[in-house]
């Protein structure tokens, strides 16, 4: 079975990221609402990307969120670093 990291990272890729970095926080959200054993629940992105430039805030995360398609609703938070590079 594939990790949900590795498949957001093949996704992310599609925007042509200098830097890409996918923390999985999950076990620090353990005894917490939405906490899975084995992790894959609560994600950080931080992220650099020319297809950033010239987006809100707002629009680099819809971007994001568009791009990782079906995965989002198979987890519980994503949090999000985004900057244009």
């Amino acid at each position: 079975m594939q990790l949900i990291s590795d498949e957001m990272t093949e996704r992310l890729e599609s925007l042509t990221p200098t830097r890409l970095e996918i923390f999985d926080e999950s076990e620090s959200h353990r005894g917490h609402s939405g906490f899975r054993e084995g992790g894959q629940s609560h994600f950080r992105i931080v992220m650099a990307s020319p297809a950033f430039a010239g987006l809100s805030r707002l629009q680099k995360h819809r971007l994001v969120h568009e791009t990782l398609g079906d995965i989002v609703p198979r987890i519980h938070a994503l949090a999000l670093e985004l900057t244009e590079s």
